[in-house]
């Protein structure tokens, strides 16, 4: 699916549907006590203790669609998929599939055809790329089952994919990552919830990157937000904090 003749076209984008319709979107990461998601090295330090792992395996399991970014996505090639045998027979039993749909959202996707965001499932595979994806690897991606949207020319039009994805029937979304993603779906005032789960770690680390990256927010244009719950979340001393993202209305 593709805005651009030279590129394979099994099918056309949705229609957009109703101006501004977007999924709910909730945010969720795992980030150390001095708020970095992973090491300034960025090889993929834990930050999630077992039990975190188990909170968010239930967040996929009730969202239509789990979304991650172009790093996250090409360093860690996510299986993005519901883990436990008996949520995924409650999500049949509900008549919804056995997984939610998985989202890359990726300026060039350079992903392997045969790597875990492919293959692991069964789970719809939708790409949001841009132009700078050579057509030849497109079709490589379509040829092995994903759905690939080609939306903007050098970075993806985010406001375009979801609404992509509301018109697709994605009513849910699930973000996992990572940090410029999610900044700019706050930058955007498309972020509804946020979860953080806060290990009892210092990472430290100027360039360690943060739940939300990218060139920040002005003090008075700074997302405001409001508590919903704060918890002791397991034995390892984890804390979970749940916000609402405040709208202007």
């Amino acid at each position: 699916m593709t805005e651009d003749r030279e590129h394979p076209e099994p099918g056309r984008a949705p229609a957009a549907g109703q101006a501004g319709a977007r999924p709910r979107v909730r945010v969720n990461a795992a980030m150390s006590a001095d708020g970095k998601i992973d090491g300034a090295a960025r090889a993929g330090a834990a930050v999630s203790s077992a039990a975190d792992r188990e909170r968010v395996d239930r967040l996929r399991a009730e969202a239509d669609a789990v979304m991650v970014g172009g790093r996250t996505l090409l360093a860690e090639d996510p299986r993005l998929t519901v883990r436990s045998p008996r949520l995924r027979a409650e999500r049949q039993a509900d008549g919804r599939p056995e997984n939610p749909a998985k989202v890359g959202v990726v300026s060039v996707a350079d992903l392997r055809p045969d790597g875990r965001f492919m293959t692991e499932g069964p789970a719809r595979r939708l790409l949001f790329t841009t132009f700078r994806t050579p057509v030849a690897q497109v079709a490589r991606l379509v040829e092995a089952g994903a759905e690939v949207f080609v939306q903007g020319r050098e970075r993806v039009d985010l406001a375009a994919a979801l609404a992509s994805l509301a018109a697709l029937g994605v009513r849910s979304l699930l973000v996992e990552g990572g940090g410029t993603l999610i900044a700019e779906l706050f930058r955007l005032g498309a972020v509804d919830e946020l979860t953080l789960y806060v290990a009892p770690r210092v990472f430290g680390g100027a360039a360690a990157p943060t739940p939300a990256d990218g060139p920040g927010f002005p003090p008075e244009r700074a997302p405001r937000l409001t508590l919903v719950s704060v918890q002791r979340f397991d034995e390892e001393g984890g804390v979970l904090v749940h916000y609402t993202v405040d709208h202007p209305r």
